[in-house]
């Protein structure tokens, strides 16, 4: 079955709600390709190698979390951006990007997703006076250590994560998929006893250390694999399409 690429890209922004997030990016169709869809295929970030599989797999509309045109870079299509644009549109592929939407979404979103494979019952956001906050807040149905919750993640994920251990059990968690290593101190103003996210700082050692809370950076990528999956698996149900994940490798 086919549908309107129209029709597609209108389904997806209303359900992420794109139009009345404020971002770094723009939410939507970034490149437009050829206006039929049947065969969608997803991916976290945007790169060559992610579009070459999207090529080989004959895909119409290519999703992802990590699109192009952010705000700050260089505007010139030269170079990286100018082989993957071009293999974009000599492909007849679109391009269909969602960032923060994504993040913060309470069905199919990263953070929420997440929770799912780790097992974190959610209980809120992590900053219940922000309205644009994008982390969240849950406990574990049981406590255990950080090093035991550490391999939890790494069975999880299937990558190991850097851990950096805090004061007593693990009960009450914060986390932020991606690049959220700037939430720690929100999360531990929050009270959690462990604060998860992708990537680390220099600083955010000795926020956690000296605050007596663990902390694990488990991968931007890995971290950020699951919501564009579950809105993939949403756009292909709604509209009985072929959708495939795609997932390139990425250690940071």
């Amino acid at each position: 079955m086919a549908i309107a690429l129209s029709t597609l890209v209108e389904e997806a922004d209303a359900f992420l709600n794109a139009s009345r997030i404020s971002d770094y990016c723009p939410n939507g169709l970034q490149v437009e390709g050829r206006p039929q869809v049947s065969r969608i295929v997803s991916g976290v970030t945007a790169s060559q190698a992610l579009i070459d599989s999207a090529i080989e797999a004959e895909a119409d509309v290519l999703l992802v979390h990590h699109g192009y045109f952010w705000k700050g870079e260089n505007p010139c299509v030269t170079g990286m951006k100018q082989r993957r644009l071009k293999a974009l549109l000599a492909n007849d592929i679109s391009l269909l990007a969602y960032h923060l939407p994504l993040d913060v979404h309470p069905e199919v979103g990263n953070n929420v997703q997440l929770a799912r494979q780790l097992g974190i019952v959610v209980e809120g956001p992590l900053e219940p006076e922000n309205p644009r906050t994008v982390g969240l807040v849950g406990s574990l149905e049981e406590p255990m250590s950080a090093a035991d919750f550490a391999r939890h993640v790494q069975q999880a994920l299937g990558r190991e994560p850097l851990v950096v251990e805090g004061d007593g059990l693990i009960r009450r968690v914060g986390w932020c998929t991606g690049g959220g290593q700037g939430y720690i101190d929100q999360a531990i103003a929050a009270g959690v006893d462990l604060y998860l996210t992708g990537e680390a700082s220099e600083q955010t050692f000795h926020s956690a250390r000296e605050n007596g809370v663990s902390f694990i950076a488990a991968g931007h990528h890995a971290t950020e694999r699951y919501g564009v999956q579950a809105l993939g698996e949403y756009l292909a149900r709604r509209f009985a399409l072929e959708h495939l994940f795609i997932d390139c490798p990425n250690p940071i």
